[in-house]
């Protein structure tokens, strides 16, 4: 899966932009397309959508066998692999009940995440590296779950995409990473130190590529190019504003998000944290053990009563 094609932008990448610059030429970019849009409204929307937005009856069913067979392998790997992992392991029946999903979940996301940084670095795409390329003048082919019709508008923004997922699967690779080692130290009736040392580097590692991938790279990278250079290439690009919202606002989850992760941070450095848990409640956990033992206090609105995680 390469792309070919000849780039109708400036010569090499453009360096990317600080945090003054995104906010002043992004900003100004949206301002003049909103001053210049002369007809935005549900007219411009539908005409868009049926120009751009083409899914063949092929692309539909493909979509509907992609979700029930992604569901189907879910529950197969479930029921025989996963859950009888946890019973030879003697997991406590808490951390039993969580784990196929967790481990589910990294799996498919660190299947995702290798898929989308393999096309981002070991082929021909360079929307790393110059993401404004992404608006060039150039046509792509590659095959993906669902195709999309060459030469459409959409597919800039799929490709935009294909970065979106490289900056945002990873933390959800270490997220899942870290809650099964967690799930894992304490099993079989002893406690296991290299899983807990695991769960502690997962999370200092999250914490980091949180704010590195998604606060500093995502906007810098992402939506300078969307914002600025997209009308820049393209200056009639359809559904600007759409993209441009969600991507905004997906910006701020990050922001709001990382503010959660400082706290925590905030403390485990003043001792009010000792030790990594999952606090998520399962039923199936609760049936098995329906009293809390002497040494776990119960949960209050779901926070540890004496503040320990």
């Amino acid at each position: 899966m390469a792309a070919v094609g000849t780039a109708a932008g400036p010569a090499g990448p453009e360096p990317m932009p600080s945090y003054a610059q995104l906010v002043q030429q992004g900003w100004g970019s949206a301002l003049a397309a909103a001053r210049g849009c002369a007809d935005c409204g549900w007219g411009l929307a539908r005409r868009g959508l049926a120009e751009h937005a083409h899914l063949a009856p092929p692309e539909l069913l493909l979509l509907a066998l992609g979700a029930l067979g992604w569901t189907a392998l879910r529950s197969a790997a479930t029921a025989r692999l996963f859950r009888p992992l946890a019973k030879r392991y003697r997991l406590q029946p808490r951390d039993a009940a969580k784990m196929p999903e967790s481990a589910w979940k990294f799996l498919f996301y660190l299947g995702s995440w290798s898929y989308s940084t393999y096309l981002l670095f070991g082929t021909d795409y360079p929307f790393f590296h110059d993401p404004p390329s992404v608006f060039y003048d150039v046509l792509f082919h590659h095959v993906e779950w669902v195709e999309m019709r060459e030469g459409t508008q959409l597919e800039r923004y799929h490709n935009v995409g294909i970065l979106v997922l490289f900056l945002h699967d990873i933390n959800d690779v270490q997220l899942e990473f870290t809650k099964l080692n967690i799930y894992f130290k304490s099993r079989g009736g002893s406690y296991h130190g290299l899983h807990a040392l695991a769960a502690d580097l997962g999370c200092l590692s999250f914490g980091f590529s949180w704010f590195w991938f998604r606060l500093y790279w995502f906007p810098l990278k992402v939506l300078y190019a969307t914002s600025h250079c997209s009308l820049r290439s393209v200056p009639d690009i359809p559904f600007y504003f759409f993209f441009n919202t969600l991507l905004l606002s997906l910006t701020l989850m990050n922001l709001y998000w990382f503010l959660y992760i400082v706290a925590f941070a905030a403390k485990v450095l003043m001792g009010q944290v000792r030790e990594l848990k999952d606090l998520r409640e399962y039923d199936a956990a609760e049936a098995q053990d329906p009293k809390p033992s002497k040494a776990e206090k119960p949960l209050r609105n779901g926070l540890v009563k004496d503040k320990r995680f």
